[in-house]
């Protein structure tokens, strides 16, 4: 199991039908968790008999092409790239993808160079690799296969500023945009209007090459366009909608002068827009998302109604503050034991996405974490039924924990070492709430991440 130590959480059950609320809970998330390796999603989704290659049922000849190049960039990346040299071996002529700094010891491949770049902030290495990728696109054609693998952090690792913006202006403009408030499609939005790369420029430069990008989608929604920025895929922003968004946050004046003209540049017509839908470059790119939530919530429900469990499955499109999200769900939780509804035990209801915290306290917490809390607020008394929420990529916050795990009895059980839920919640100290009941999820840095999957169990 992926889940560390789960005689701990396990044990920590008060009642026989806790215990198994619990055993479900870890064995659907261990289920979520191989879902989402990019290890295994590749070789789910990519297979070569003889002169035919097979991505997700789509057949391509080989003998249509000279040669097969590599390129991309992301935390799952090196591991995507990895398990395709395992499956392409020597059809693989070349290739280069960024990886995050000091991970390339993790992956072992020949054909494929990985280069360390930074994230989140945007480096020099991550200049050095899109221009080696860049080099090798050269000169490419119709006989050409390119694999594009983009997976969560590729916006960051896969950098080459538009001529006119230094990668030092690039860093401050990214720090800016990190911490201004926009949500993430807004932030790429920005980006990809500043890049070589991003907003469909890779497959620009890539055309007349037949290009199959396999992406692992961080990406609430499992937006093209947002994933990675969208390398690969038709961008629908603009130049004055990049500009609308500095403005709209208040820091159109606080940004390099560089990026400013840039973009008003490009507001006039002075600057060619980012590729958009209906582009002939696009004719011979294919995206495939090989992993992310829907896929993980797919696998998980497949998992539980062969354990016997009746499931719901509320989509991987959950968003909002994270107390409210949980203290929602524990709702729909107690409507099963209630009433029946909306399926009667034994349920296993399943959600995922990516939820919020508004800090107002000044505890060590996550938005898993703090959501389990609320949850086990509202479940209190409640026999036979548990939920947990965990981060795929294995953190929470800036904690070691991926997550946390709650049940009927959490609440009284904290109660009786001095510790009162709600406290713990007005201070968003829900790491060391868990920590002291021993219900914290660790799993470790997993390669990967497709958001946070939810899991709730009425035995």
């Amino acid at each position: 199991m992926r889940i560390r130590s789960p005689e701990r959480i396990l044990g920590n059950a008060v009642y026989d039908e806790d215990r198994a609320a619990r055993e479900a809970i870890l064995r659907l998330l261990d289920k979520a968790l191989e879902a989402s390796d990019p290890r295994i999603a590749v070789k789910r989704s990519v297979s070569i008999s003889r002169d035919k290659l097979y991505v997700m049922g789509v057949e391509y000849d080989l003998k249509k092409y000279s040669r097969i190049l590599v390129v991309g960039g992301g935390k799952a990346s090196g591991a995507m790239a990895e398990a395709l040299e395992e499956i392409l071996g020597e059809h693989i002529d070349s290739g280069v993808v960024n990886i995050p700094r000091g991970t390339s010891r993790l992956y072992k491949v020949r054909r494929i160079k990985l280069n360390e770049a930074g994230h989140p902030i945007p480096d020099e290495g991550g200049v050095r690799g899109v221009s080696a990728m860049l080099d090798m696109l050269k000169g490419v054609g119709e006989d050409t296969l390119i694999f594009c693998l983009l997976s969560g952090g590729g916006s960051a690792l896969m950098t080459k500023p538009i001529e006119g913006v230094s990668l030092e202006d690039l860093q401050k403009l990214t720090s800016i945009l990190l911490k201004c408030g926009a949500p993430i499609e807004d932030i790429n939005a920005v980006r990809k209007h500043l890049s070589q790369v991003k907003g469909g420029r890779l497959a620009a430069a890539a055309y007349p090459a037949t290009i199959i990008s396999l992406i692992v989608s961080d990406v609430v929604g499992d937006r093209l366009d947002t994933i990675a920025s969208g390398p690969t895929a038709p961008d629908t922003t603009t130049y004055d909608y990049a500009r609308s968004i500095l403005q709209r946050y208040r820091v159109w004046d606080s940004i390099p002068d560089s990026v400013r003209k840039i973009i008003e540049a490009g507001c006039a017509g002075m600057i060619s827009e980012t590729p958009k839908p209906g582009d002939r470059i696009f004719e011979k790119t294919y995206n495939f998302i090989i992993a992310g939530n829907s896929i993980a919530l797919e696998e998980m429900e497949k998992h539980a109604r062969g354990m016997g469990y009746n499931v719901v499955n509320l989509s991987s499109y959950i968003e909002g503050e994270a107390r409210y999200v949980g203290y929602t769900l524990a709702g729909v939780l107690k409507g099963v034991v209630l009433k029946s509804k909306p399926t009667p035990k034994p349920t296993v209801i399943l959600a995922g996405g990516e939820t919020t915290v508004t800090v107002k306290g000044d505890g060590v917490g996550g938005r898993n974490q703090e959501l389990t809390l609320a949850a086990s607020i509202k479940i209190r008394g409640f026999r036979g039924v548990a939920i947990a929420s965990m981060g795929t990529d294995g953190v929470d916050g800036l904690t070691d924990a991926a997550g946390a795990v709650a049940d009927g009895y959490t609440y009284d059980r904290a109660l009786t070492l001095g510790l009162k839920p709600e406290e713990y919640l007005d201070r968003n100290d829900s790491y060391s709430f868990f920590s002291k009941l021993g219900d914290c999820i660790f799993t470790g840095p997993t390669g990967t991440n497709v958001n946070d999957v939810i899991v709730m169990v009425a035995v």
